[in-house]
């Protein structure tokens, strides 16, 4: 076990040469290398050399008012030297739990710059979600959106912080838009209290950037140090942290640049309507964007009439995003008669994307909406369509540059099984993570002896070396663009008195999973569904809330009492 809690790599993953067949290299869009070149230096790296080469330039904007590349990096140090005030220290955990704003950026890279690890975490998470995670990775310095303190601050005494520094996200907005809040009318009264809270016991943000710069002296992160803790969520319900290290994130946003070669840097814009706490939203938005120089838009929340208002100034060049905003932001844009022409790249995660949304966001747009994949322990993404005419709808694309994949069955890992043969998908690459934090036994169960990691999902490679999903070994719902784990659900809903037993899966409606579960009650007679979901409310995070609660006389179980989700998914739909 190293020092950063994750296992230490095995030998068998270092220098892992591209050694097994690349059929989907002949497939790549002109200009796209089949290999990046090895990443060094550190991801605080990036923020440093788009200041160095353009200063002026736009980095940040959040409901209007900017910060340029130079001021960013001098928020960075200063805020990296109120927190080595703090007392944090290299290899420390620094928790950070805030929605997309400005702030967000500068505490990522302040932290960084430390040699600290970031830990991201939903603001919207419940005492008891965000609770294991704490408990997990033990921070004891948290960056914190005031409207979520009181949640950290009733923490347990064994997880209590030594320092919370609170983040007011309207004291990035422009003046006027602060004034606007200000006013002692009712409606400016309701917005504040969306976006803020007053709160005590804390170290206001402005404290923390109103330092000096960090001392250029001080020393830097390695390319191999970890970098950040990704909690994913694994069909056991437990929180698990995928331990990411600068090389691995860097690794990434170098096969993103390498993916887009149209984009020119220092001269385009991404929107960050994904939350930057998820890894996909991460990746291309506080890591391959500040790479880009981008002008990165920020938006606390995704809000089709802000997106559309940012537009009509600033449109993107590259907006990530996951199937329903492309269609949100479509519809909305047909009613206020917007354009969307100019948006050069769409590039789609987390869920399918069909060809409903794809045609008509392209006739729109007159640019590319491709689907891509990822998972959290490779930093995302492994995988996308190429930017190109010969992108495929219904796959999730091709291995990005430098990686490697493979397909093998479930039942033996090492027997690979060949083109449109389906199997487990396995992969190598540099984004590929070391590990999960603290959890040696889980890390040993997904990487196979020599080397791959298995991803857990049923895939086939056709001979062009498109990959097309087939199904899925973990029983992750993908909703939204969000995993949830069943278990979870299921371990919350059985706290409730009314509930006997419960299995929890994913309903495929309109294109996106949805939560369902399928209760025995104690009692059919008195038992309320409608109460049993206000009750969740309070336990979980909306996405994870059931959509539908189905009432069932028994739950379908295999020869050793196992729930059998596959035949309760069947019993809800009818087998459909």
């Amino acid at each position: 076990m190293s020092r950063d809690g994750a296992t230490d790599p095995p030998a068998r993953l270092d220098d892992v040469s591209i050694d097994t067949p690349r059929p989907w290299l002949a497939s790549y869009a002109p200009g796209v290398p089949h290999d990046i070149d090895e990443p060094t230096g550190s991801l605080v790296d990036l923020v440093e050399q788009s200041a160095r080469r353009f200063p002026k330039r736009v980095a940040l904007e959040f409901f209007g008012r900017t910060t340029t590349y130079a001021e960013l990096e001098d928020q960075v140090l200063r805020a990296a030297n109120g927190l080595r005030k703090a007392g944090v220290t290299a290899g420390d955990r620094v928790a950070i739990v805030l929605p997309n704003c400005p702030q967000h950026v500068v505490a990522f890279y302040a932290v960084l710059r430390l040699g600290a690890i970031v830990v991201e975490h939903n603001p919207l998470y419940t005492p008891r979600e965000l609770r294991h995670q704490f408990e997990d990775h033990g921070a004891k310095v948290a960056i914190v959106w005031d409207k979520s303190v009181a949640t950290v601050q009733d923490f347990p005494a064994d997880v209590a912080l030594d320092t919370i520094v609170s983040v007011d996200l309207t004291r990035a907005m422009p003046r006027s838009t602060r004034l606007a809040l200000s006013l002692p009318v009712a409606k400016s009264r309701e917005s504040r209290a969306k976006l803020t809270a007053k709160v005590r016991g804390t170290t206001p943000w402005d404290d923390l950037v109103g330092n000096r710069k960090l001392a250029k002296r001080h020393p830097r992160p390695a390319t191999d140090d970890v970098a950040l803790v990704q909690y994913t969520s694994g069909t056991t319900g437990t929180p698990k942290g995928a331990v990411l290290s600068h090389g691995n994130l860097l690794a990434n946003a170098a096969q993103a640049r390498a993916w887009v070669p149209q984009i020119r840097q220092g001269d385009n814009v991404v929107y960050a309507v994904l939350p930057m706490f998820h890894a996909y939203g991460l990746t291309l938005c506080l890591t391959f964007a500040m790479s880009m120089a981008s002008r990165l838009v920020l938006f606390p929340a995704f809000d089709p009439a802000l997106v559309l208002k940012a537009m009509r100034k600033h449109p993107p060049t590259f907006l990530p995003a996951v199937p329903p905003i492309y269609a949100r932001l479509q519809h909305a844009a047909d009613s206020a008669k917007v354009s969307l022409e100019g948006i050069e790249i769409g590039i789609s995660g987390a869920m399918p994307l069909s060809q409903d949304v794809v045609e008509p966001w392209e006739a729109r747009t007159g640019g590319y909406l491709v689907e891509g994949y990822g998972l959290s322990e490779c930093s995302p993404v492994l995988m996308a369509n190429p930017v190109s005419p010969e992108r495929r709808l219904g796959s999730i694309g091709l291995p990005l540059s430098s990686t490697e994949a493979r397909v093998a069955d479930p039942d033996d890992a090492t027997t690979v099984l060949g083109t449109d043969e389906p199997g487990e998908l396995q992969v190598r690459g540099p984004q590929v993570f070391r590990g999960y934090w603290g959890k040696a036994e889980a890390t040993d169960e997904v990487f196979t002896a020599d080397g791959w990691f298995r991803t857990g999902d049923i895939v086939a490679i056709d001979a062009d070396g498109y990959v097309r999903i087939v199904d899925r070994l973990k029983e992750l719902i993908i909703t939204g663009g969000f995993n949830v784990s069943p278990s979870e659900v299921e371990d919350t809903l059985m706290r409730h008195p009314s509930v006997r037993e419960v299995a929890v899966v994913g309903i495929t409606q309109a294109g996106n999973e949805q939560v369902v579960a399928a209760v025995v009650p104690k009692d059919p007679a008195t038992f309320d569904a409608d109460a049993l979901r206000t009750w969740s409310r309070e336990h979980l995070t909306p996405y994870k809330v059931p959509r539908r609660i189905v009432v069932v006389d028994d739950l379908p179980r295999s020869m050793i009492g196992k729930v059998l989700r596959r035949k309760v998914r069947d019993q809800i739909t009818g087998g459909s």
